[in-house]
């Protein structure tokens, strides 16, 4: 059997939560306030910075006996009724007991399907259920009504929050579906929706361009890095915890060599921790082993990620990782990595940031990924 969260050092790769949660009080205050007040909001970071386990904590914080949360990640649905068999399926499970299903909060709705549930024996345990909702069954606007139906029947707040939302400006026709969302959303008054992704090109479009049907639908975040001092008492205090050794100075460069990317951190803090016995203190040399056993571990995916570039794309990657994030026009840049002419150099930017390779923060463009850009530097 594996060890519960609790006893684990460093936690990376899923949500975290408790013990392996670090800092974003403010957000936390922020988020639990724009969930009470039904205020919707927008939260867009890069993958694994921390977006999940975030809105996981506020939904655990918020008050019970006013709001009802329902999270939903919508990573695997490539369709609009995907999307609505999902989104169902998650707000009829977590706003009815098994019981409940059956009573006035989804009969009027589920009247029409022949819906498939899964109970296992144990009393507690959750419950699967499978729909099959289609045009022929429902039209969107009352799959996207029911969520409201049943806040007012229940008379307690509904947020839905919805992860990986970007997929909703992916879908085939996506602006039309975009409409209809809004269309219902809008006007709903005991249900507001959490809705972060971490494609921030595809999640900028969808919500910051104005003539989006959801521009401005909520409340704007983008989810900032957790700073190194507060990095550096958490790894010193999990590698004590476990009675090893950790300076703050080394703590502060694991924190460094990831850019404070939090998934890297918990994972590179772990790497190292496994380096060391207890009573053991951290030195210099198990610091390049972590981060040579953390690029290893992270290879085949980068290799699969570079596999379809062309080589002006992989001459622009070098470019920015060697340190130049704008005027890449300029000839000697563009002679220097070999970017082909002026007008070659806006395919270039487009097509890095829609591989989600890089990222525009103002006028300049970054590497979306630390650890790639480490790896490419060392190997491509």
């Amino acid at each position: 059997m594996g060890k519960t969260e609790h006893n684990q050092s460093f936690v990376f790769g899923v949500s975290v939560s408790d013990y392996n949660f670090i800092g974003r009080e403010d957000e936390i205050r922020q988020l639990r306030m724009n969930f009470e007040e039904g205020i919707n909001t927008i939260l867009i970071s890069p993958r694994r910075w921390g977006k999940t386990s975030l809105v996981k904590r506020v939904c655990q914080e918020v008050d019970k006996e006013k709001v009802i949360t329902v999270f939903i990640d919508i990573f695997k649905c490539k369709t609009e009724y995907e999307f609505y068999n999902a989104l169902t399926e998650a707000v009829l499970k977590q706003t009815a007991s098994k019981a409940e299903l059956w009573m006035e909060n989804a009969r009027d709705f589920i009247a029409r399907l022949t819906p498939k549930i899964s109970v296992s024996p144990e009393p507690n345990s959750e419950f699967a259920l499978s729909l099959g909702i289609s045009p022929k069954t429902h039209t969107p606007e009352e799959i996207l009504q029911l969520v409201e139906t049943i806040a007012e029947r229940k008379g307690k707040r509904i947020v839905v929050c919805i992860d990986e939302f970007q997929q909703i400006g992916e879908m085939p026709d996506s602006v039309s579906i975009q409409k209809r969302l809004r269309s219902v959303w809008q006007h709903q008054k005991m249900v507001s929706y959490c809705l972060f992704g971490s494609k921030k090109h595809t999640m900028m479009n969808v919500f910051q361009k104005r003539n989006m049907p959801l521009y401005q639908f909520g409340d704007f975040k983008f989810l900032g890095k957790i700073p190194t001092e507060k990095w550096t008492t958490y790894i010193v205090s999990h590698f004590a915890d476990r009675n090893r050794v950790i300076s703050e100075g080394l703590a502060a460069r694991i924190c460094a060599a990831v850019d404070n990317h939090s998934s890297y951190v918990q994972q590179l803090s772990w790497l190292i921790f496994s380096l060391i016995d207890e009573g053991e203190s951290v030195e210099e040399r198990h610091l390049a082993m972590g981060v040579d056993s953390l690029l290893n571990s992270q290879e085949q995916l980068f290799m699969q990620q570079i596999e379809p570039l062309t080589a002006y794309q992989m001459n622009f990657l070098r470019c920015i990782i060697d340190g130049n994030h704008d005027n890449f026009g300029e000839t000697e840049i563009r002679e220097t990595y070999n970017l082909g002419s002026v007008s070659n150099i806006t395919r270039l930017k487009t097509a890095l940031v829609e591989k989600d390779l890089a990222e525009m923060n103002g006028r300049r463009l970054y590497i979306t990924d630390p650890v790639f850009a480490m790896w490419f530097k060392r190997n491509a």
